[in-house]
């Protein structure tokens, strides 16, 4: 179970890829700042965004766009196999003649583009095909197809900015002191600031400690290291939450990106 394998590659401005097999843990509530694109192999591939939940079946793709909040409730039995692209939002950009892409179709059902994605996530390692050249021909297919031109904008009236833009991944954070700082108690505090990010402030530290740690761990060389200055109690808790954010261990990402680096 859980068998994941995690890529960096040097083209594309470092494109990344997720070969997940059998994969049986929850993905919670979480942003990427790039466009992901979801092969689906095994079992139903569930996308929770809010209170809606998707499920894309065996053999469709599966979408999210930069900055959409959503989650990835998996099978907690026999598991969810799935292989995803991280896009780079420049290239999706680009390859719409630099004008804002938005997939609202979240779960797309065309075999002939899935095959194509197929091919190429069992050749992502064949220097005797062009990769990227295929790969950006798809992608401009799928583009053309199913998106619309605009951007993802969460709808808020960003009452806390201040608080959001403040918080400090290396403190203890105090529910009770920042709810004093806006005049109001906790539980409106916690309503409020859901509203704003879709996350609790527990989560929405975490999210941001794993994507410093990500930062880290792209020239950091001790897990150790990397897990205190992301503000992780230890080595064991950063190592499970990255896990759970990311489906692959901090050692794995920090030996991938490594490798990429050398590569360039």
């Amino acid at each position: 179970m859980n068998t994941n394998k995690y890529f960096k590659l040097s083209l594309l401005d470092g494109l990344e890829l997720l070969d997940a097999r059998n994969h049986t843990l929850d993905f919670p509530f979480h942003t990427h700042d790039s466009y992901n694109i979801s092969l689906i192999f095994k079992n139903i591939f569930n996308i929770k965004l809010g209170d809606k939940t998707l499920m894309a079946p065996r053999g469709s793709i599966a979408i999210t766009n930069p900055s959409e909040l959503h989650a990835t409730p998996c099978d907690p039995i026999h598991g969810t196999s799935f292989f995803t692209f991280y896009i780079p939002t420049d290239i999706i950009k680009h390859l719409n003649d630099n004008r804002p892409v938005f997939f609202r179709n979240k779960i797309i059902e065309n075999p002939s583009i899935f095959n194509q994605l197929y091919y190429l996530s069992l050749n992502h390692q064949n220097n005797l095909i062009d990769f990227e050249k295929k790969l950006l021909f798809i992608l401009k297919i799928l583009i053309q197809k199913y998106s619309l031109v605009e951007e993802f904008c969460r709808t808020s009236v960003r009452l806390l900015n201040d608080c959001i833009e403040e918080i400090d991944i290396c403190d203890n954070f105090s529910l009770e002191k920042t709810a004093q700082k806006f005049g109001v108690n906790k539980f409106k505090f916690l309503r409020l600031f859901k509203q704003e990010t879709g996350l609790t402030p527990t989560n929405f530290i975490l999210l941001k400690r794993i994507n410093r740690s990500k930062e880290l761990l792209l020239k950091e060389e001790s897990i150790l290291d990397v897990a205190i200055a992301s503000g992780f109690y230890d080595s064991s808790h950063f190592h499970r939450n990255f896990i759970k954010y990311t489906g692959i261990t901090p050692s794995e990402y920090h030996r991938v990106v490594k490798l990429c680096n050398n590569v360039q």
